[in-house]
Protein backbone atom coordinates (compact mmCIF):
# COMPACT_ATOMS: atom_id res chain seq x y z
CA UNK A 1 0.00 0.00 0.00
CA UNK A 2 1.10 3.49 -0.94
CA UNK A 3 -0.31 5.96 1.43
CA UNK A 4 1.16 9.19 2.73
CA UNK A 5 -0.53 11.73 5.33
CA UNK A 6 1.44 14.97 6.32
CA UNK A 7 0.99 18.01 7.66
CA UNK A 8 3.12 20.95 6.97
CA UNK A 9 3.16 24.73 5.55
CA UNK A 10 3.66 26.24 2.16
CA UNK A 11 7.39 27.54 1.51
CA UNK A 12 5.85 29.40 -1.15
CA UNK A 13 2.85 30.16 -3.37
CA UNK A 14 1.65 27.32 -4.90
CA UNK A 15 1.82 27.27 -8.69
CA UNK A 16 -1.58 26.43 -11.13
CA UNK A 17 -0.30 26.04 -13.96
CA UNK A 18 -2.79 24.14 -16.74
CA UNK A 19 -1.07 21.62 -19.66
CA UNK A 20 -0.95 21.08 -23.26
CA UNK A 21 -3.83 19.23 -23.28
CA UNK A 22 -5.69 21.22 -20.55
CA UNK A 23 -5.65 19.67 -17.58
CA UNK A 24 -5.00 21.91 -14.35
CA UNK A 25 -1.82 20.63 -12.07
CA UNK A 26 -0.92 22.82 -8.68
CA UNK A 27 2.54 21.80 -7.35
CA UNK A 28 3.97 23.72 -4.31
CA UNK A 29 6.18 22.12 -1.54
CA UNK A 30 5.19 22.13 2.16
CA UNK A 31 7.91 22.04 5.21
CA UNK A 32 7.21 19.16 7.34
CA UNK A 33 8.87 19.54 10.97
CA UNK A 34 10.47 16.93 12.19
CA UNK A 35 9.01 15.29 15.44
CA UNK A 36 13.03 15.51 17.53
CA UNK A 37 15.60 18.46 17.48
CA UNK A 38 18.90 17.72 16.76
CA UNK A 39 21.90 18.18 18.45
CA UNK A 40 22.11 21.38 18.56
CA UNK A 41 18.56 21.36 19.98
CA UNK A 42 16.76 22.87 16.64
CA UNK A 43 13.98 21.66 15.21
CA UNK A 44 14.44 20.60 11.60
CA UNK A 45 11.96 19.97 8.63
CA UNK A 46 11.58 18.18 5.57
CA UNK A 47 10.77 19.78 2.28
CA UNK A 48 8.55 17.75 0.32
CA UNK A 49 6.87 18.46 -3.27
CA UNK A 50 3.74 17.85 -3.75
CA UNK A 51 1.72 17.51 -6.90
CA UNK A 52 -2.53 18.18 -7.31
CA UNK A 53 -4.29 17.72 -10.05
CA UNK A 54 -8.30 18.71 -11.32
CA UNK A 55 -10.71 20.57 -9.91
CA UNK A 56 -8.39 20.07 -6.32
CA UNK A 57 -5.84 21.79 -7.87
CA UNK A 58 -7.83 24.98 -8.36
CA UNK A 59 -9.16 24.90 -5.24
CA UNK A 60 -5.91 24.77 -3.53
CA UNK A 61 -4.13 27.55 -6.24
CA UNK A 62 -6.89 30.43 -5.09
CA UNK A 63 -7.22 29.35 -1.45
CA UNK A 64 -3.80 28.23 -0.15
CA UNK A 65 -0.65 31.31 0.05
CA UNK A 66 2.86 30.98 1.56
CA UNK A 67 2.84 29.81 5.29
CA UNK A 68 -0.31 28.28 4.91
CA UNK A 69 -0.96 25.03 6.55
CA UNK A 70 -2.17 21.72 5.02
CA UNK A 71 -3.11 18.41 5.58
CA UNK A 72 -2.59 16.30 3.02
CA UNK A 73 -3.26 12.32 1.80
CA UNK A 74 -1.78 11.68 -1.29
CA UNK A 75 0.44 8.42 -2.39
CA UNK A 76 4.46 9.17 -3.20
CA UNK A 77 5.78 8.74 -6.41
CA UNK A 78 9.20 8.85 -8.12
CA UNK A 79 9.60 9.31 -11.51
CA UNK A 80 12.71 9.28 -13.95
CA UNK A 81 13.26 11.81 -16.95
CA UNK A 82 16.03 12.23 -19.40
CA UNK A 83 17.79 15.74 -18.65
CA UNK A 84 18.65 18.64 -21.45
CA UNK A 85 22.30 17.38 -20.58
CA UNK A 86 21.14 13.57 -21.71
CA UNK A 87 21.69 12.45 -18.05
CA UNK A 88 18.96 10.10 -16.49
CA UNK A 89 17.36 12.64 -13.73
CA UNK A 90 14.38 11.49 -10.37
CA UNK A 91 11.74 13.17 -8.75
CA UNK A 92 10.35 12.33 -5.58
CA UNK A 93 7.22 13.52 -4.90
CA UNK A 94 3.86 13.25 -3.33
CA UNK A 95 0.94 12.90 -5.55
CA UNK A 96 -2.17 14.27 -3.42
CA UNK A 97 -5.38 12.55 -3.64
CA UNK A 98 -7.47 14.75 -0.71
CA UNK A 99 -6.20 17.82 1.20
CA UNK A 100 -7.44 20.14 3.97
CA UNK A 101 -8.00 23.17 5.23
CA UNK A 102 -6.11 23.98 8.63
CA UNK A 103 -6.39 27.30 9.52
CA UNK A 104 -7.94 30.18 7.65
CA UNK A 105 -6.43 32.60 5.08
CA UNK A 106 -4.76 35.69 6.28
CA UNK A 107 -6.79 38.85 5.80
CA UNK A 108 -3.99 41.93 5.56
CA UNK A 109 -6.37 45.01 4.91
CA UNK A 110 -9.19 46.65 7.22
CA UNK A 111 -11.99 45.90 4.39
CA UNK A 112 -11.08 42.35 4.50
CA UNK A 113 -11.04 42.22 8.12
CA UNK A 114 -14.68 43.90 7.94
CA UNK A 115 -15.63 41.34 5.16
CA UNK A 116 -14.62 38.61 7.31
CA UNK A 117 -16.50 39.54 10.51
CA UNK A 118 -19.39 40.51 8.44
CA UNK A 119 -19.73 37.15 7.19
CA UNK A 120 -19.07 35.58 10.80
CA UNK A 121 -21.52 37.27 12.47
CA UNK A 122 -24.02 36.01 9.37
CA UNK A 123 -22.84 32.17 10.07
CA UNK A 124 -23.08 32.96 13.82
CA UNK A 125 -26.76 33.91 13.05
CA UNK A 126 -27.97 31.36 10.55
CA UNK A 127 -26.40 28.63 13.71
CA UNK A 128 -29.46 29.85 15.78
CA UNK A 129 -31.78 27.15 14.69
CA UNK A 130 -29.41 24.78 16.58
CA UNK A 131 -30.36 26.33 20.12
CA UNK A 132 -28.17 28.87 22.67
CA UNK A 133 -25.04 28.42 22.52
CA UNK A 134 -22.67 26.74 25.55
CA UNK A 135 -20.33 28.41 27.49
CA UNK A 136 -16.70 27.09 27.40
CA UNK A 137 -16.93 27.53 31.27
CA UNK A 138 -20.39 25.51 31.62
CA UNK A 139 -20.39 21.68 31.69
CA UNK A 140 -22.08 20.43 28.47
CA UNK A 141 -25.44 18.63 29.24
CA UNK A 142 -25.33 14.94 28.79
Amino acid sequence: MNKIILLGRFTRDPEVRYTSTGKVVCQGTIAVDRPFVNQDGQHEADFIPIVIWGKQAEVCGNSFAKGQRILIEGRLQIRSYDAKDGSKRYATEVIVSNFNFIEKKASNTATNTNASASTASQNDRGMEAFGAAVPFDEEIPF
